[in-house]
């Protein structure tokens, strides 16, 4: 006969393999959304309180302020984003020579008259160009060939078709659509299976998680929208080919963390090589504004939704863009900074614990048993004590002796 306690966790065993077997089937079968799911509710948590805000706009009508945001995602986000990675695949081969072009280029021996003509730092730049030929240095782009043309070939499968990208920002759009409507609904949702999960803590993980979201949103798609932007404006002006690809992939490198610097300073390169001395100063001092602005923007923005330091934001740009694709780029962070924001209030927790009295041993039990200077009464007390009674005055009794008879006796 089977004992009831080997029975119970047989039938717990079995309970739990039945609901991991059945969740590890729901996430495959939910596969195809799950990006778009992720995408949308990012994007949701993110600009909720413009939903609000909107919808006191337009007469208290949900319907109203849903097809609104919709509309605007669709300009702000959703379009921005599609041409951007579109023009990127449509150009790959071009990419991929001129990346091929760049690493092929030999540095002459002296430097360009153009370069030793620039006021204040020409000589500087020259001396700087000489060195470098010295060194040895003009061969190692020639060593980085293979990379450059397997690095832009990983970007663009990262991609993936262009029908595909885009039926995946309609899909993102449409689930939007659908938070928008029902937030507090799911919202609630959430809050009751964190509560179920862990109590109060769990209400307050997502809270957290809520203010994250907001934070990394803002932060880095606002910024990189606001830096690419900027620098697609300096380019066009400058008169450099191509602009709309290089603003595109700016945006691609500012939501990488990466700034807008490693596509101005080659488009910059480029304006000198032509001979257009002033252009070429005026785009110098753009890209400095443009790579710098980024210093402002985003610790404003992030402090919307939650104070995060930058490191975290780009080790979960990096790592979850290598790890989840272009998705990981909201992921990553997203993640770190909610494991951040737990940790951090577990210590604070542990930190408001009162400290509490060591407890007594032998000796300190000794010790309290001899009474020191400490526990004596002190004066307040003391005087809180109750005064004797005063003597009642009574006749002198005749068997004791008085004081005229103890003269007489002596």
């Amino acid at each position: 006969m089977i004992p009831p306690a080997h029975r119970d966790l047989a039938r717990t065993t079995f309970a739990v393999l039945f609901i991991g077997a059945l969740l590890a089937v729901s996430l495959w079968i939910l596969r195809p959304f799950l990006a778009p799911i992720v995408w949308a509710t990012m994007v949701v948590v993110a600009t909720w309180p413009l939903l609000l805000r909107m919808q006191g706009l337009l007469w208290r009508r949900r319907w109203l302020a849903v097809t609104a945001m919709s509309l605007l995602l669709l300009l702000l986000f959703v379009v921005p984003l599609t041409l951007a990675i579109v023009t990127i695949v449509g150009n790959a081969d071009r990419l991929v020579a001129w990346a091929r072009l760049a690493t092929e280029y030999r540095m002459p021996d002296l430097p360009p008259a153009w370069l030793t003509g620039l006021p204040v730092v020409g000589g500087t730049l020259a001396r700087l160009w000489e060195e470098v030929n010295a060194l040895g240095l003009r061969d190692l782009l020639n060593r980085l060939t293979p990379y450059a043309g397997d690095l832009t070939r990983w970007f663009v499968a990262e991609v993936g078709s262009i029908g595909l990208l885009v039926l995946q920002f309609l899909m993102t759009l449409l689930v939007a659509a659908v938070l928008y409507a029902t937030g507090e609904d799911a919202a609630q949702l959430v809050r009751r299976f964190a509560r179920r999960l862990a109590g109060e803590r769990g209400v307050g993980a997502v809270e957290l998680a809520g203010g994250a979201i907001r934070g990394v949103a803002l932060g880095v798609g606002v910024t990189a929208l606001v830096q690419a932007a900027l620098g697609g404006l300096g380019v066009w002006a400058a008169g450099v080919p191509f602009p709309g690809l290089l603003t595109a992939v700016m945006i691609m490198f500012c939501i990488a963390q990466l700034g807008p610097l490693p596509v101005l300073v080659p488009a910059t390169i480029w304006v000198f090589w032509t001979g257009d001395i002033g252009w070429g100063i005026a785009l110098v001092v753009w890209s400095g504004f443009v790579g710098t602005i980024d210093n402002v923007i985003r610790p404003l923005l992030i402090r919307l939704g939650a104070d995060l330091p930058l490191l975290l934001i780009f080790a979960g740009v990096i790592g979850g863009l290598f790890a989840f694709g272009l998705v990981g780029i909201f992921v990553g962070p997203v993640v770190l900074a909610v494991a951040w924001k737990l940790l951090d209030a577990w210590m604070a927790d542990g930190d408001a614990q009162p400290v509490l009295p060591a407890p007594a041993d032998e000796a300190g039990a000794d010790s309290a048993a001899t009474p020191s200077p400490a526990a004596a009464p002190t004066a307040p007390a003391a005087a809180a004590a109750p005064e004797p009674a005063p003597a009642v005055a009574r006749e002198p009794d005749a068997a004791a002796p008085t004081p005229a008879d103890a003269r007489t006796v002596s």
